[in-house]
């Protein structure tokens, strides 16, 4: 699989047109940057509370499902990169108290590259039973979302056809 390629002009881009240019990449790289993808699912977005973590997770899994049937397997990976983000911010919020799990911002030539980059590490708080099922939430739908058998087929061919 290739990797993501944070060099394009996401904003101007329209994945949709150009699923060329797309890649997998790792985890949740480019969540916030393809559109038109980012821009119909981010509203949706949201994990404060069970209650609203369900009511996100349900849609943005109904996204996903109508990104699979409509062919459009760059749709239906952003739409699980979002779930999968909704438990991994759940997560931080579980543990970290205000979500914060470094000190200091992210060195200018380490953004979009996971990991601390030699950044001090907040203390893990008590956890946060709300935020805590918030991520179970999330993350039972991220699940369902990389297991879902059109995605895996989809998935496939876009990897032989792309890359």
């Amino acid at each position: 699989m290739r990797k993501f390629d944070y060099s394009l002009d996401y904003a101007n881009l329209d994945l949709r047109k150009r699923p060329d240019l797309y890649a997998i990449g790792r985890g949740e790289q480019g969540v916030l940057l393809v559109e038109p993808y980012k821009s119909e699912i981010l509203p949706h977005w949201r994990f404060k509370d069970p209650a609203t973590a369900r009511e996100s997770s349900d849609k943005i899994f109904t996204r996903f499902i109508d990104y699979l049937a409509a062919n459009d397997f760059v749709g239906a990976d952003m739409a699980r990169k979002f779930l999968q983000m909704g438990y991994t911010r759940s997560r931080r919020y579980a543990n970290y108290p205000g979500g914060k799990k470094y000190r200091g911002p992210v060195p200018e030539d380490k953004k979009g590259q996971s990991g601390a980059h030699g950044r001090a590490q907040h203390e893990r708080g008590p956890e946060d039973p709300v935020k805590a099922e918030s991520a179970r939430i999330f993350k039972a739908k991220w699940e369902e979302a990389k297991a879902h058998p059109d995605y895996q087929a989809q998935k496939q061919a876009f990897v032989e056809r792309y890359g």
